[in-house]
């Protein structure tokens, strides 16, 4: 849902101004930091659990960056997670087969209780179990930055048609906006990427179109406390961080923002898409 049609923002308390302090300097990366592929693996298998409150309040995507693709016979959705992004291309009549690809069990049981129609591989986008030339679209949303990304382009354009397209997707909180910056600091959101990052690709890919666009996710209060126990920092914490995560939070949203729990917000998305083709 795009800010200015929002029907609920009358409803929403405003946030900003008189109680955040200026922006800290952002970090100049594009994309989260790794030490090696061995971290970036480890980081990412904090998700073997907690598959049913991520997919009960992280959010969906806006459905403008479906406007970069057109009509595919197979497409898989890869670290498809419970099935945010694999539902609205199966909304979408334009797509005719769709299978999704995902490691964690713990995800996929939640995407299959979402999705019971639509198969799905417990691989990852490295090794995928498929036949060359299986697909003519691949879909990759809130996860390249978990892949070894040389290696899954290889293993992409192997089992994709030689004309086939790769949409790669972020939602990332709109941190360029005070408190809603300190508000991923808080909660240790790795994923807040730099406006105008660009994805890493390798051959034969090429990045040949993108969209950038910005939308609100409406939300309790309250549950920016279960937003934050999503994120890959609380997953692999210990208690004691955990609690002090929830001090922090709890102060700065309830003391510091005052705002209401039963009143509406919106938190503030950057949504980055890119849609990849092969070079000719």
């Amino acid at each position: 849902m795009s800010r200015s049609d929002d029907p609920l923002q009358p409803l929403i308390k405003d946030p900003y101004a008189q109680v955040t302090t200026p922006i800290p300097s952002i970090s100049q990366r594009h994309l989260p930091r790794f030490r090696g592929q061995s971290h970036r693996k480890n980081m990412s298998q904090a998700f073997i659990t907690g598959a049913t409150l991520y997919h009960d309040i992280r959010p969906s995507y806006p459905i403008e960056v479906l406007d970069l693709i057109g009509k595919a016979d197979k497409v898989l959705d890869i670290g498809a997670g419970t099935g945010k992004f694999t539902e609205l291309l199966a909304q979408d009549s334009r797509f005719q087969q769709i299978y999704a690809l995902e490691p964690s069990a713990d995800m996929a049981r939640s995407f299959t209780r979402a999705l019971p129609q639509i198969p799905i591989l417990r691989a990852n986008a490295e090794e995928i179990p498929c036949t060359e030339g299986s697909f003519d679209l691949i879909t990759v949303a809130q996860a390249w930055h978990w892949m070894d990304n040389e290696r899954a382009s290889k293993e992409l354009a192997r089992i994709s048609t030689i004309d086939a397209s790769v949409l790669l997707v972020w939602n990332t909180l709109d941190v360029d906006i005070p408190w809603v910056h300190r508000l991923s600091r808080i909660m240790h959101s790795g994923d807040t990427l730099k406006r105008g990052f660009v994805p890493q690709v390798a051959p034969p890919w090429l990045i040949v179109e993108d969209y950038r666009g910005s939308w609100d996710q409406i939300i309790y209060p309250p549950q920016l406390l279960e937003l934050a126990q999503t994120r890959s920092y609380w997953l692999r914490a210990r208690d004691k961080d955990r609690e002090r995560l929830t001090k922090n939070l709890t102060w700065y949203l309830f003391e510091k923002l005052e705002l209401d729990p039963a009143r509406p917000l919106a938190l503030p998305y950057r949504v980055d898409a890119f849609l990849l083709q092969k070079a000719r």
